[in-house]
């Protein structure tokens, strides 16, 4: 079970992503998904804000908040069940 959450520094980042004109659809999701997970441990991450948070991060033009937001959002996805 994740018990991570995000921080305040990422979630301000987020916010800071998502209030930002310029800012592309998948930093958006990226940092939506990292600030629902502010004080929510039982949530984690969806592949889909997953893969959406991936992308902001490898992207060259992604600015600094974008890829705080998106780091956190990654570290909160759920780890892969063992079989």
């Amino acid at each position: 079970m994740n018990k991570k959450v995000t921080g305040k520094k990422a979630a301000s980042s987020a916010s800071k992503t998502l209030k930002s004109s310029s800012t592309g659809a998948k930093s958006k999701a990226a940092a939506g998904s990292a600030l629902s997970q502010t004080k929510a441990p039982k949530k984690t991450t969806s592949k889909k804000a997953a893969t959406a948070a991936s992308k902001t991060l490898s992207d060259g033009r992604t600015s600094k908040a974008s890829k705080s937001a998106a780091g956190s959002a990654l570290a909160q996805k759920a780890g892969k069940k063992k079989k």
